[in-house]
């Protein structure tokens, strides 16, 4: 027996009171982060817009990377080469990498899939390539990421039970045999996907079958591809109660805010999504009191602050750890998005300049990282059905014919 932690272990802080989320950390060999957190997506090594000084000063603390994208190019051999992802895109926090297989299933229309992996044209040139469980974590291992995700089929949610449960049972094989390939569990987690669709039978086959493995960490797999926020609550709570309490749960591809604080209540501690950055680029913004088309004509004599209530620094204690008294440069009072206004960034849009995406995208991140603060401390003061209630409202959900994206 030995009491040697895992390379990425969960902390448990603190339980809400009235709903039972949860506050805790995360301890990776990348540092130790706060949840429940929100994840930046930096696909391709890159959190589109936003360079790694700007993503702490905002306070990111993982980011998310492709496996898929990085295979392509530049190679994960490369990357290895280079001293692993962080080394090569000069980021020195926690790292969580996808396994690829959502981008095979998404982007090649010519693909066979086998009990072995997957063979399928790369979306770039057109190369024949083959993704296996053991490719997957081949790849995975040459990037160096603190979290790591088994092969899945991403199949659509409302496919025939049928094949829901042959796939869901393919992929509990592929979880083990991801279990078996993992050459660095020193350094590296190794996370299992829930699959299942919206079977609680099959959910719960998947789940058992998963943490019989014990592994690290669990994620839940095929929510958010289109089924209603309604159903996908309904798919938590019957499957959140089968994942032990002391690994960390992580909810993939999630960044709307009345969906962040419904699944936090249901017991997730991690959540990423492309949303924030995707909508960015093409001029909507995240704030308080619900979206704003920058593009729109009103803005055009706005002096006013993108969002008023949005700090630019984060209060995280790891930035400050990480830059000491320099964190806020020589003024903590200093926030660019205070003196950026909506007429000016409508201008960067209607100009085509990049700097209007840039902006906006640096704005969205800091939208949803400081929701997470503010859930955080929510929890903490067991007051997360307040903070609920007021987002509900100050967002514009309780709006009737609401457009929130």
């Amino acid at each position: 027996m030995t009491d040697k932690k895992p390379a990425v272990w969960y902390e448990h802080l603190h339980t809400e009171k009235y709903t039972g989320a949860r506050r805790g950390r995360i301890h990776t060999p990348h540092g130790t982060f706060e949840t429940p957190m929100f994840m930046p997506v930096g696909t391709q090594g890159a959190v589109k817009g936003v360079g790694t000084r700007e993503l702490k000063d905002i306070g990111s603390q993982f980011i998310l990377s492709n496996t898929y994208h990085l295979w392509v190019r530049p190679g994960d051999e490369l990357i290895a080469e280079a001293g692993g992802l962080h080394k090569y895109m000069g980021w020195d926090q926690a790292i969580l990498t996808d396994s690829g297989g959502f981008q095979v299933f998404s982007l090649s229309d010519a693909r066979k899939l086998k009990e072995e992996g997957v063979t399928f044209q790369n979306h770039v040139n057109g190369d024949k390539m083959f993704l296996s469980p053991e490719v997957a974590m081949r790849i995975q291992n040459n990037l160096g990421s603190d979290v790591m995700m088994q092969l899945d089929e991403a199949i659509p949610y409302f496919e025939s039970y049928d094949y829901i449960k042959e796939s869901m049972q393919r992929s509990l094989r592929w979880a083990d045999r991801a279990q078996i390939a993992h050459k660095k569990a020193d350094s590296q987690a190794l996370f299992g996907i829930v699959q299942g669709a919206g079977f609680k039978a099959l959910r719960s086959e998947s789940a058992n079958g998963l943490v019989g493995m014990d592994l690290p960490g669990y994620a839940i797999g095929g929510l958010s591809v289109g089924e209603s926020k309604k159903e996908m609550n309904r798919v938590l709570d019957f499957t959140m109660p089968l994942l032990p309490e002391d690994k960390p749960r992580y909810l993939m591809g999630v960044a709307a805010p009345d969906s962040l604080i419904d699944s936090v209540i249901r017991g997730i501690d991690m959540f990423d999504s492309v949303l924030p950055t995707r909508i960015a680029r093409k001029g909507t913004l995240m704030t308080r009191f619900g979206r704003v088309v920058i593009k729109n004509s009103k803005y055009k004599n706005d002096f006013t602050p993108l969002d008023p209530d949005l700090s630019y620094y984060s209060s995280n204690p790891i930035r400050t750890e990480q830059f000491g008294n320099q964190a806020q440069f020589d003024n903590p009072d200093y926030n660019p998005f205070q003196n950026l206004t909506r007429s000016y960034l409508h201008h960067l849009f209607n100009a085509n300049e990049i700097l209007g995406a840039q902006l906006a995208s640096q704005h969205n991140l800091r939208y949803l990282l400081q929701f997470m603060e503010d859930m955080r401390t929510a929890i903490e003061n067991d007051e997360l059905l307040q903070f609920r209630e007021t987002v509900m409202e100050e967002y514009g959900y309780n709006k009737p014919n609401a457009r929130l994206f």
